[in-house]
């Protein structure tokens, strides 16, 4: 398989597993921030929680493999603990940048879940984490039959292609849950997650990958490792809403020994892409806080 290299900002690397990732770098100076994005998302989709965090520190953020610039990887072959191999390339890639400095890492729904899986295997690289509404799902009664994943069906469904960028701008902001997007993150999720061909521009994400990655979020094992994970966590969620991720969100953080739980009504489960100033203001209050 091969990487996107579209961007012409992406520094690729190699994953724990050899899979190439890509690593954005947002500037700024002072401590590290690792930015982990969602299913169907990529890194330079929280560029506007970079914006407002890089006067006091360097921000990067990673590509997961299958989106955005990093490798593109058979879907069939996905599985979740993957992610928690990206997640932990990239944070060792910036310790690397700030001579071995343990990184601060905010992750969003399975980006969040990457991290928890990356600090479990690597606590020594880890200051914090703030991760909102990971998907790391309690266990559940196998004797039971899941129902089919509807979001998986969705990504099968999406569009993939548009005539051009401002066509896909304007498709996007004109229907939910983009609409609601900061106009930043969208707009970002554009021209970062598009790919000009002969007839236009198309989705980097196979839209496959994006759906058999919603299909084995359950598959992960990372329930099991929360009590093992040793890093100060911030477990956020959106307003509490049946079958979403904010319905397991303080499950999650009462598993950890050392996590404090945060619930914002304001937003819901794609809080950090519509309200990217809630996430800016609460983790730098946060890291104010701490020790020098």
């Amino acid at each position: 398989m091969t990487a996107n290299i579209a961007c012409s900002d992406a520094t690729l690397i190699s994953s724990t597993d050899g899979v190439t990732i890509a690593m954005h770098d947002f500037g700024g100076t002072g401590s590290p921030i690792l930015l982990s994005h969602a299913t169907g998302f990529h890194g330079h989709c929280m560029k506007p929680i970079a914006d407002g965090l890089i006067s006091n520190h360097h921000v990067m953020a990673l590509d997961h493999r299958g989106y955005g610039d990093a490798e593109t990887v058979d879907p069939a072959g996905i599985s979740w603990d993957q992610y928690g191999h990206d997640a932990l390339a990239a944070a060792q890639y910036l310790s690397d940048q700030h001579n071995g400095e343990p990184i601060v890492g905010i992750g969003h729904s399975m980006g969040g879940a990457s991290l928890l899986m990356a600090a479990q295997r690597a606590p020594q690289l880890f200051r914090a984490l703030f991760v909102f509404e990971p998907i790391v799902f309690p266990p559940v009664d196998e004797s039971v039959d899941r129902p089919v994943n509807p979001l998986a069906g969705g990504a099968r469904k999406r569009r993939s292609t548009f005539d051009s960028y401002e066509d896909a701008l304007a498709n996007y902001a004109s229907k939910p849950p983009m609409s609601a997007f900061h106009p930043d993150a969208r707009e970002q999720y554009v021209r970062h997650g598009f790919k000009k061909t002969d007839n236009g521009v198309e989705l980097k994400c196979l839209p496959e990958h994006e759906a058999v990655t919603y299909e084995t979020g359950g598959t992960s094992g990372a329930w099991e490792q929360l009590g093992n994970i040793q890093t100060r966590t911030w477990v956020i969620s959106g307003a509490l809403a049946p079958f979403q991720p904010s319905s397991f969100a303080e499950a999650v953080s009462q598993q950890m020994t050392s996590s404090t739980f945060i619930r914002w009504d304001e937003v819901g489960h794609f809080g950090p892409l519509e309200r990217p100033d809630l996430i800016v203001t609460y983790v730098a209050s946060v890291l104010a806080t701490f020790s020098s």
